[in-house]
């Protein structure tokens, strides 16, 4: 198995946040406003630019009526694609 960079985690965990979200037709600011977090921070997520903690990916995950569980899987299965095409 291939090892992923803290860099890549953090890309991949904000495109599976954004693409269920976008999944649930949230934007950002009504993501924001149901996570109780601010609309700088879900952005910053979801461009993979800062980190999310136990307590954030909770709060995201409940805001997007879904498991946290889900989100690591879609991260799994990004990075796979991402392995795949090169």
């Amino acid at each position: 198995m291939q090892r992923t960079h803290s860099a890549d985690r953090l890309a991949l965990f904000g495109a599976a946040v954004q693409m269920r979200r976008k999944e649930r037709g949230l934007s950002q600011a009504e993501l924001a406003d149901k996570a109780k977090l601010s609309l700088s921070f879900i952005s910053r997520i979801e461009r993979g630019a800062n980190p999310a903690s136990l307590d954030t990916l909770f709060a995201i995950a409940d805001a997007l009526r879904t498991k946290p569980s889900a989100l690591f899987l879609e991260m799994e299965k990004l990075a796979e694609s991402k392995r795949s095409q090169g």
